[in-house]
């Protein structure tokens, strides 16, 4: 399979074009810095491009069998449109070139809920906290991004993980639709669960939770700053 991966540039998009060239498939990694990109491979194409700008997207999508989305950017008081201009751009040139497999990630905080690991501090405290503040444009961005995917017509899938954080290797995760129970996931296990949404069919036109079941940080980690939101 030829896959395009967006955001690319990112720690969950790197693991991503690694695992991806691994299972021998070809990659198009785009990104924004794309001579920082660390990877170099035969089946990978590296493209610098922004997600924003509709003829580079529509460029990069020709050929592709799916497309797989990794954008992120850093919370924000101010309006951020990344997401729905991205995706928005994403759809348009898939329907030009006839590409129907798009996986995208969000975040479980997409949708505030109840984690069953999460106890009283991110329950009550955490989690109301930045997405009422320093993350509410963040997460107001992605619920428009998913809205576009419903709408789209085509076969996606919306991955929502919870706090991320780094691995070497991909360990056990777990998926649900709509909410995610744990409150850790791990960059590596959302990189093989956006490979292996690229082929399976179960979750197609579903929001889907994913977190990271073994080896997760303490909530005192998080709080140092070991992970990110």
């Amino acid at each position: 399979m030829r896959l395009v991966v967006y955001g690319a540039g990112g720690g969950t998009g790197r693991r991503l074009a690694r695992q991806a060239l691994d299972a021998g498939h070809d990659v198009a990694a785009v990104t924004r810095r794309p001579r920082k990109f660390p990877i170099e491979h035969p089946r990978l194409d590296v493209i610098g491009g922004d997600v924003r700008d509709p003829g580079a997207v529509a460029a990069t999508v020709d050929g592709a069998d799916a497309v797989l989305s990794t954008l992120g950017t850093t919370f924000s008081r101010k309006p951020i449109t990344l997401y729905s201009t991205g995706i928005t751009n994403i759809i348009a040139a898939m329907r030009l070139h006839g590409v129907t497999r798009v996986v995208a990630v969000t975040s479980s905080a997409a949708e505030p809920h109840r984690h069953a690991d999460g106890g009283l501090l991110l329950n009550h405290v955490i989690q109301p906290l930045v997405t009422r503040t320093i993350g509410k444009s963040t997460y107001t961005d992605m619920r428009a991004m998913e809205s576009r995917l419903v709408m789209s017509g085509l076969d996606w899938t919306v991955l929502r993980p919870s706090g991320l954080f780094d691995t070497d290797t991909v360990s056990d995760y777990s998926l649900r639709e709509e909410v995610t129970d744990g409150i850790f996931t791990s960059r590596a296990d959302l990189a093989a669960c956006l490979l292996a949404q690229a082929t399976d069919t179960a979750w197609i036109r579903k929001r889907v939770g994913v977190w990271t079941t073994v080896g997760t940080p303490s909530m005192w980690q998080m709080l140092r700053g070991s992970t990110q939101g």
